[in-house]
């Protein structure tokens, strides 16, 4: 047993330690002497200047302590210098919540700094108080700044606006109840348009964060707004327009005036204001009855998300971004100008990802061509190689699948699609052959029974497939077209020998695949289906693939005609529609145009769990009709009439209760606590026995042909062994346990 020993640290790290310690305890002394030297000589305060700057440089890049020098700090706030001042506040700002009790000491000067003669000073000592949320701060910066609300100067003006909406983060009760929001309100009618902007940046701000304040604008606080737009800063036409999206228009031609009367920001250097200003035109769409303003609109939105694209790559994939959502709410927007959103060589990854979705929400019947060229050399190009195969593999795979998904999206367009898809298999690439497999798969859903031939070509490259994914693709196609593949068994059977260490999409794959042969070649997959369920059912602990072999087990031995309407029953439709926004998603994103919200396309509350939700407030010029979630409510109610049940009155009925054979009443509790018994029995009897009981002839499915309801001749597993099967009292002959009609 070993004891453990205490092992003091050595004498070199002790050492270490302590020159740490002394050398960090050095510096502080000498940037101490040095602030304090200079003397009366020292007129201008070089030498002071010098030691804050080096004291700065320490606290902000170093992440030294300096707080050792708060006393010497307080004493050069005295000195009536703008440069040391704004040095000494920054020291002030960073560690007065740290040293409370020291800060206080400042406190006094800065009081006195709030009523000095030069407004820039003013402005910093008030902006200085904001920023130490320390309680006797908070409540000492009230009196003065109801002063500098009404300041001489704009720009004090300007920062006491903004120090309200900071002291209501400190304090909300007590910025509430001294009538500062009153007074920020108020300076919507100041003179000078910096302190507008900046007004209704800081009322903004407390609306978000407050439940009881309601901010409205009317039609004519609008007008007044938008008109000293020109004359506002970048950043102050953005505080204006974000103030707008709190407008709620009553009359359709007052949204179509604001509307237009903003459109000139649309052609504005900063992006922050040409994306804010197309958010409000967004939101102020919905308010517009007039189908050619809208459409004059949002031609006008097209030439800026452009424009944004010639930036910077990150303000590149922003717009991008931002024209998947615009995309999905005004498909008119951008409508002739997919080429702008072909890729370029040096496009990073996620520009060129996104720009690949554009492309495919753009793409129409008419420039088909041009867009199957484009993602041809994407994908392949070995002449130029343009966009770097080896490199960009996640960018080729999803170009390969977006060839699929227009073949799909584009019906006249599919065989082009196809013959380009072959053109990329032809490429002997195995990833490129593996998306190939995936994205045709599809193809074969959305139209049967119409591109068969190309199914040996597939078969031509089964060794290209690594992937689960292609796998159970290629897997599919063989099974569904297991009859019009010569050797669809001798295929399946090679996939079969890596059964037990294949993943569970790929087995359950195999296990269809193989149930489907046996339906459509019974004699080819006589000796495979025995295998392939026992496998399934004895050998595996996966659940899903276990319940689905008992499923098919127990479908062929009762019913092959069932077996088949279920496996090879019609497939669900498939659509390249499936990666569209929720409807009210998508009203809500159109809201927040703009934000980082649009860049990962999620509601902002997912983003910002502390941000509050938008959403369309009601107006009689609100055009409701027209909305997704409208439009969804209405395509519902045409889908699923009357709950399903009025559109076959004469064939369609509410299926019965189970165990409910006479149509009155469920049910009994013992009726089903029998049938879970007999089902429990019947289970755990499947087994080897069983399977060895399935004969297969090669005249038909099984065992002995039966003549069917419509007299066709059919083949039943397990005709002449039939199971023994719970039957309720009043059951009916064929002894299901589910009796539906």
């Amino acid at each position: 047993m070993f004891t453990p020993h205490y092992r003091p640290p050595s004498t070199s790290s002790r050492t270490q330690a302590s020159s740490y310690l002394r050398s960090r305890q050095g510096k502080v002394a000498e940037l101490r002497q040095e602030l304090n030297s200079g003397g009366r000589k020292d007129k201008n305060h070089s030498a002071k200047k010098i030691a804050l700057k080096k004291i700065v440089a320490n606290m902000t890049m170093s992440n030294n302590d300096m707080a050792g020098l708060f006393p010497d700090i307080v004493n050069c706030m005295q000195i009536p210098s703008l440069e040391i001042k704004k040095m000494c506040f920054l020291f002030l700002v960073n560690y007065g919540r740290l040293k409370p009790e020291m800060a206080l000491k400042a406190l006094p000067i800065l009081v006195n700094d709030m009523a000095d003669a030069n407004p820039l000073v003013r402005a910093l000592a008030l902006r200085t108080m904001s920023y130490i949320n320390v309680h006797e701060f908070v409540e000492a910066t009230v009196p003065p700044l109801k002063t500098l609300l009404k300041d001489q100067d704009p720009y004090v003006r300007k920062t006491a606006a903004f120090t309200v909406a900071k002291l209501y983060d400190h304090n909300r009760v007590l910025v509430e109840g001294s009538g500062l929001i009153d007074r920020l309100n108020g300076m919507l009618r100041d003179d000078n348009p910096t302190v507008v902007a900046s007004s209704l940046a800081a009322l903004m701000d407390i609306w978000e964060k407050s439940e009881t304040i309601k901010m409205t604008i009317d039609y004519g606080n609008a007008s007044k707004i938008v008109q000293i737009l020109p004359d506002c800063s970048e950043w102050g036409q953005t505080y204006i327009l974000e103030a707008l999206m709190s407008y709620v228009p009553q009359d359709p031609p007052d949204a179509s005036m604001i509307a237009e009367r903003i459109s000139p920001r649309l052609s504005h250097s900063n992006s922050a204001v040409v994306l804010t200003c197309i958010r409000v035109i967004l939101y102020l769409m919905n308010y517009i009855t007039d189908q050619k303003q809208i459409s004059s609109l949002c031609r006008k939105l097209s030439p800026p998300l452009v424009t944004l694209l010639a930036k910077g790559s990150e303000v590149q994939y922003l717009a991008l971004r931002n024209a998947l959502l615009i995309l999905q709410r005004r498909p008119e927007v951008l409508r002739n100008d997919i080429r702008v959103f072909f890729c370029k060589y040096n496009d990073p990854i996620y520009v060129k990802v996104t720009k690949l979705e554009l492309i495919f929400m753009l793409a129409t019947e008419s420039n088909i061509e041009e867009v199957l060229t484009e993602l041809r050399e994407c994908v392949y190009t070995p002449a130029v190689e343009k966009y770097a195969m080896e490199i960009d593999v996640h960018f080729v795979r999803k170009s390969v699948r977006a060839i699929g998904k227009l073949a799909i999206k584009i019906e006249p367009a599919a065989r082009r699609c196809i013959n380009t898809l072959l053109e990329l298999v032809a490429t002997k690439v195995s990833y490129i052959v593996q998306e190939a497999t995936v994205v045709i798969r599809n193809i074969f859903r959305k139209y049967p029974n119409q591109y068969e031939s190309i199914i040996s070509t597939l078969c031509e490259n089964l060794d290209s497939l690594d992937e689960p994914e292609a796998k159970a693709a290629m897997i599919w196609v063989i099974g569904q077209y297991a009859d019009r593949i010569n050797n669809s068994d001798v295929l399946l059977e090679d996939f079969l020998y890596s059964f037990a260490d294949e993943p569970v999409e790929v087995q359950l794959a195999l296990l269809t695949a193989t149930v489907k042969l046996f339906i459509q070649r019974p004699t080819k997959g006589q000796d495979l289906v025995p295998k392939v369920l026992k496998w399934a059912t004895e050998e595996t602990d996966n659940p899903d693939l276990r319940d689905r072999g008992y499923m098919y087990w127990r479908l062929l031995s009762s019913d092959p005609s069932t077996a088949k309407q279920v496996v090879m029953g019609e497939k669900p439709p498939i659509t390249a529609e499936s990666e569209k926004l929720d409807p009210a998603t998508l009203e809500e994103m159109c809201l927040n145009v703009g934000t980082l919200a649009t860049v990962y396309l999620k509601p902002v509350q997912q983003v910002f769990r502390t941000a509050r939700p938008r959403r369309l407030q009601d107006s009689p010029a609100l055009q409701k009709h027209l909305l997704p979630t409208t439009l969804q409510a209405i395509d519902a109610q045409k889908s699923i009439p009357g709950f399903g049940f009025e559109a076959q009155p004469s064939t369609m009925r509410p299926p019965r209760p189970i165990g409910d054979t006479n149509g009155h009443g469920a049910m009994r509790q013992g009726d089903i606590a029998a049938a879970a018994d007999a089902a429990d029995v019947y289970f755990a009897g499947v087994g080897n026995q069983q399977m060895a009981a399935i004969t297969v002839r090669d005249d038909g499915f099984g065992g002995s042909p039966v003549v069917g309801s419509m007299g066709e001749t059919q083949y039943v597993v397990n005709q002449n062994q039939p199971q023994q099967l719970y039957s309720p009292n009043a059951a009916s002959a064929n002894g299901d346990l589910l009796l539906l009609e």
